[in-house]
């Protein structure tokens, strides 16, 4: 007669051990699982934090940047304010030295027979108003205007008889331009002696 062996508690030992390595095998794999997570996430947050470190460097160097733009704006602005006077100065200067040639350009350029009666100057613009023994003689103080390095373009307004004293003679209205010689043109005029030109008798 054959024995007979119970295998119902060796198989629910079995069983459970079997729920037992599962549940520790599946614990593991979820606490292994969390760990990934968690080293992921801890790996993404450092490189989040030093892109927003980077990003907040760019912007206080940007800041620094238009810091330094807008200081040079200013000083450019300054500059050209500056040149602007300069400039305004320069001119000014000109207009003086100009009006001192002008006197003595005149004088080197005025035929005899040929006086003055007022000169009136209105920016580059020179008007005279005077009286000659002729006419030819205006016309030779326009000939010598228009090679002088310092006069150009004269333009009789007026010529008419007029009676000075006892004396018969025209009265004239011209008007010329001033001009900015080269320096060439300046030394030769200040080297020159002031000659009347020869007058035509007329």
């Amino acid at each position: 007669m054959s024995g007979k062996i119970n295998l119902l508690p060796h198989r629910e030992e079995r069983r459970k051990r079997a729920r037992t390595h599962f549940a520790v095998l599946g614990g593991m794999t979820a606490a292994l699982g969390i760990v990934i997570v968690a080293a992921v996430w801890f790996v993404y947050q450092q490189r989040i934090g030093a892109q927003d470190d980077r990003n907040k460097f760019m912007k206080s160097e940007i800041a620094k940047l238009d810091k330094e733009i807008d200081e040079i704006k200013e000083v450019k602005d300054k500059i050209a304010a500056l040149l602007a006077r300069k400039q305004v100065i320069e001119t000014l200067q000109a207009d003086r030295v100009q009006t001192v040639y002008l006197l003595d350009e005149l004088v080197r350029q005025m035929p005899e027979g040929v006086f003055l009666k007022s000169v009136k100057q209105r920016g580059a613009g020179v008007e005279l108003v005077g009286y000659a023994q002729s006419n030819a003689r205006v016309s030779t103080l326009m000939r010598n205007i228009e090679s002088s390095p310092w006069l150009a373009n004269p333009n009789l307004v007026e010529i008419k008889a007029a009676t000075l004293g006892k004396m018969r003679i025209s009265e004239f209205n011209l008007k010329l331009a001033l001009k900015r010689p080269t320096a060439g043109d300046s030394k030769d005029s200040a080297k020159a002696p002031a000659k009347p030109a020869p007058a035509k008798k007329g």
